[in-house]
Formats: structure tokens, sequence, C-alpha cells
């Protein structure tokens, strides 16, 4: 089955039934996709990965400094607790619940802290799988420019590689690319945010982006081995869309509940103001690769 069904599958199993093994599943789905995006680096060419990402760098340090101040600023206006605000606008700016996971301790965030933020971002992932590809159909975009929108506008990597995917080969390079890209900012965040809280920083680096460079290294420098990494990338795939399964069947009713209206109207109102100027910067030509 394609990414958005096996996430809605997901979901409709979480919403109507009690998940049996839900710290088991969440582990299982953040190592699955890490080998899943390694994987991926099979079926791309190093030079263009390159090309992607620095040519990403600076709209992903603009949107991400744009993101936080935003999220912080909307944050006071809704009066939502402060440190659910900053792991919200975190999540938002950086790649979802990978940034709010490393975050997270450093702010001394609660468990209910990290689960109110951490479902207010995988609900909007949700909500992005199924409807970017619908979108960008809608609106005519090429291979390159929805999966630039696709890394600047949604949150976890997961969910950019399963719509990109959707929407075609070219926007699965260039999405997983400048998404990944954007991800390794989760290591200069988490320093600035334990220097200006005075906290002893454990940062957790995002080594499988390195595996990830070193496949498309191989897949470019090495042609000989082109029939086993296309049974890789394929596996990478099926891998993902596992993965996408397990998330969306993290998703419960007591999830819903938890999150509360305000931390998700936060989340929504940050969400369509990054979505909607993405897009229309990507459509005018100002940010392109």
């Amino acid at each position: 089955m394609s990414p958005p069904v096996a996430l809605a599958a997901g979901l409709a199993f979480g919403l109507l039934f009690e998940h049996p093994f839900p710290q088991p599943s969440a582990r299982a789905s953040k190592v699955l996709l890490q080998l899943s995006v390694v994987g991926l680096g099979f079926a791309m060419n190093l030079h263009e990965v390159i090309r992607a990402g620095r040519s990403g760098f600076l709209y992903t340090l603009l949107t991400i400094t744009f993101t936080m101040m935003l999220g912080i600023l909307l944050g006071r206006v809704l009066q939502v607790n402060k440190t659910c605000s900053y792991l919200i606008s975190t999540g938002t700016a950086v790649c979802g619940g990978s940034a709010i996971a490393a975050v997270g301790p450093i702010v001394g965030a609660s468990d209910e802290q990290m689960a109110v933020s951490l479902g207010t971002v995988f609900v909007l992932n949700s909500v992005a799988l199924l409807t970017f590809p619908a979108i960008g159909t809608w609106l005519g975009l090429n291979q390159t420019q929805f999966g630039l929108w696709a890394a600047l506008a949604i949150h976890d990597t997961s969910s950019v590689v399963g719509a990109a995917t959707k929407y075609g080969a070219g926007a699965l390079q260039v999405g997983t690319t400048v998404k990944l890209a954007r991800a390794l900012w989760i290591v200069p965040l988490s320093v600035a945010t334990a220097a200006r809280r005075n906290a002893k920083a454990k940062i957790q680096w995002p080594w499988f982006i390195a595996f990830f460079c070193l496949a498309a290294l191989f897949n470019t420098y090495f042609p000989a081995g082109r029939l086993e990494y296309g049974i890789l990338s394929e596996l990478a795939k099926i891998g993902l869309t596992l993965t996408l399964y397990l998330i969306g069947s993290g998703i419960s009713i007591a999830t819903l509940k938890q999150v509360g209206h305000l931390p998700l109207l936060l989340g929504v109102l940050l969400w369509l103001v990054v979505l909607s100027a993405s897009l229309a910067l990507i459509r005018a030509g100002v940010i392109a690769l």
C-alpha cells in the first residue's frame, strides 16, 4: 500500500482500538525510520544530494529562525505554557518529533508537556501527508517545487518522505535531501537552548544522515552494485510505509484529548503560516533549487 494509505490504516487502528504495545511500537518506528532513510540513500546521486543540501541551506536557516520567533510570539498571545510553546515551535521549525525529543530534556519538559507537544506535531503530520500530494497536483507543482515545499512545510522526516514518494521520484530526492539538511539543525538548536538555560546539553547527533550520504556515495561511485542498491531502496520504501502505519497507530482518542485545544491551535496557526508562506515563495520563484 502507499504511505498515505498506511498512515490512514494506522490512524484507524489507533482511534478504534487500544494499542497493546505503545512503547515498543514507538521505539520500533524511530529505528525503522532511520534505517529506511539510509536505505533511500542507495537510490540518490551524491552530487544532487550535495547541490540540494547546499541550495536549501539558506532557506532552511531563514524558515527556522522565522518559525521559532513566530511560534514563541503566538504562544504568548494564546497563553500556551512556555515550555509547550517552545517545543511545538521547535518541532515545526526543525523536524517534528525528533527535535522535540532532543530539546525536551534540555528545557526540563515534563512527560505531559512532551506528550502534548508530540501529539500536536503528529496530528499535523498526518494531515500533511494525507493532503499535500493532492494540493500539489491541484496547483500543478513540478517535482522539484513539491519536494522543496514538503521539506520546508512538513514536520517529520517520515511524512516528508511519504508525501514525496506519493508525488514522484524527483520530489522524493529533493524532499529527502532538503529535509535531512533541515534535520541537522537539531544540533545547533540544542546547543543554543542549553546555553540560554545554562543546562548541560546531551546532544542527540543525527548519525543516520551521515549514513544516508554514504549510501548515496556508493550509488554514485560504485555502479557495480546497482542491483543490490535497488533492492535496498525498495526495502527502505516498504520500511517507511510500515513506519507510517506504526506512527498512525500511536495516535489515539486519549492522545487527542491530552493535547487540548490551545496547544493544537498554536500548532495549526504556526503550521498554516509556514506552509502558505513557503508555498507562495516557491511558486513565485523566490525559493528554488
